[in-house]
This record gives structure tokens, sequence and C-alpha cells, in this order.
């Protein structure tokens, strides 16, 4: 996996919103934090634009992403917000752009589709906060996590722990991200590659049911056999349905309990203000103990 080049003072970052239409005023604070942070900032023509709920068509949105790509000047790519509309785009993106101009991609949420392209391309990607983050919370840990990634540091967290955790250690390469956008990938080229990896899970407002539906597809698609270690993020306005037998942690737990690699659960990250900048692609390295969660980059 190709990781991109670390940031420097004055290099140029550009936000693009490639799926719902963002909040001009996010946008605007968050372009106030990053330029804080040493950086030049322009926004893309679109990402700012409306086409029903999204941001601008998915012409214009593609021309953004694709200009943001080809562009030697811009160094990163900063997603405004999710939602849903990237995966519009997949099927008018040249093969081979991403891997061609290697640079970091920022986002979370819908923007998994985008990591999943990253991936499928060997190139390293952020799953990690975006404008609305960056405005509302831009001195939090999160926020100085991604800006210490972004500028060259490596990944090295410690969490607490959780009365469901598995103890162990495993390593592979990082996957994973929103668990609907994820199911919605399998069986396309544009599918994670699951084998020997590290996966992570988070989601927001979906009906328990509709959560164990989305486990049984990756359990039936042998996802959970294949992986060296799980880390079960934050799932937001969730609510628990007391038809069901177990709450969604308690689900989780069951789709793997007949495994023995490292399982943590609460884990930062997803739609909350914790939400850990996550290197997709990168090799990692997750061990679990009775004390703590420790989460690390590896070479």
């Amino acid at each position: 996996m190709i990781l991109p080049k670390k940031l420097h003072a004055g290099d140029l970052v550009r936000i693009i919103s490639p799926s719902g239409k963002a909040d001009p005023e996010y946008v605007k604070r968050a372009t106030e934090v990053l330029r804080s942070w040493g950086l030049n900032v322009d926004v893309a023509p679109h990402a700012l634009s409306e086409s029903g709920r999204f941001s601008g068509t998915e012409k214009e949105r593609c021309r953004d992403l694709i200009d943001a790509l080809t562009d030697p000047n811009v160094k990163a790519i900063f997603c405004s917000r999710g939602g849903y509309g990237a995966v519009q785009l997949l099927d008018h993106l040249p093969i081979g752009q991403v891997c061609m101009r290697p640079k970091w991609l920022i986002g979370y949420s819908d923007i998994t589709v985008l990591h999943a392209l990253w991936s499928r391309e060997g190139v390293i990607s952020l799953h990690a906060p975006m404008s609305a983050h960056l405005a509302e919370y831009p001195d939090n840990e999160s926020s100085h996590a991604l800006k210490r990634i972004l500028f060259g540091h490596s990944v090295d967290y410690e969490t607490a722990t959780h009365p469901l955790n598995r103890k162990g250690t495993g390593s592979g390469h990082l996957t994973g991200g929103n668990l609907s956008v994820l199911c919605g990938l399998r069986g396309t080229q544009y599918d994670f590659d699951y084998a020997d990896s590290i996966l992570f899970l988070e989601d927001i407002g979906e009906q328990p049911y509709k959560l164990e539906r989305m486990l049984y597809q990756l359990k039936l698609g042998g996802v959970f056999e294949q992986i060296n270690g799980l880390i079960v993020g934050q799932f937001t306005e969730c609510p628990e349905d007391p038809g069901m037998k177990s709450n969604i942690y308690e689900m989780i737990r069951s789709f793997t309990e007949r495994y023995a690699y490292p399982v943590c659960f609460d884990y930062p990250v997803g739609h909350v203000a914790h939400n850990l900048p996550m290197p997709e692609g990168a090799k990692v390295q997750l061990k679990v103990t009775d004390k703590k969660v420790s989460f690390e980059t590896i070479h």
C-alpha cells in the first residue's frame, strides 16, 4: 500500500462534497481550522452546490473529485460531509487516477465508498473527522490526531476496555467503516479485501434488525472468518429493540464468538465527537488486554 506524502506548512488542501449537500458555515469554519494548521485551503467549485439532497449533480461532484486528484498543487482531499451519494461517482471515475497521484483522502460515513476506491488502487486513506467536526470540535483529541497524522506522525492509540472485549493480539491491513456502506459494496469490484485484515465497524440511524441483517451478510460472505481482529465502534442513534434477543454489541459478539482473534467494543470511531482517525489500508496491530486496548500502525 502507498502512504501519501506527509503535509507541510503551505501545502494546499481542497474541500470537496462528493455526497450530501454541505453546510456553508461548517465549511467556512473548517477552512479556518485547517488554515490555522498552516495549510492553504480552497473549496471545490461545487462543494457548496445543491441538487436535491446532493451537493451538485453526479457530473459536478465527479468533476470536483477528479480535478482534486489530478491537480498537482492539491496535496490532500478533505470531504465536507457524508450523507449519501458517493457511490454514484464510482462508474465515472477513471481507473488508475488514485494510485497515479496518491494523496490523502479524509472523511468517513458515506465516504467509506471512496476509501474502498483508494484501497482498491493501493493507496492509504484516512477515515477521519470532516467539516462539521472541525467546526465544532477544533481542539479535541480527534482533531489533533488528524493533524498529527497528516503531518507525518504514526498512529498509536490507547483506549478503555469494555466488558464484552475478547483479549488477544492481531495484525493486518485496516479495512472497514460504515457498516451499511460496506454491505452495499459486497459483490462489487469495489469491495474491500478482508483477508488477514483488522476490520472496524460503525453506523448511524439503523434499526437493530437491519443491523443484524447486515451482519449476516458479512457472516455468510465469510468476512468474519477472514479477519485477524475486529474493532466495534459507535452505533449512534440506533435504538434498542425489545423484540430482538440482544443489543447491537451483544449481537456482534455472538457473530464472532467462534473465532479466536481480538475483539474490542465501544471504540471511539463513528458519528461522535470522539472519532479517532483510522488509516484505511495501513498495516496495523490491535492488542486487547484486561487493562486497555492498543492500536498502532506497524511497518
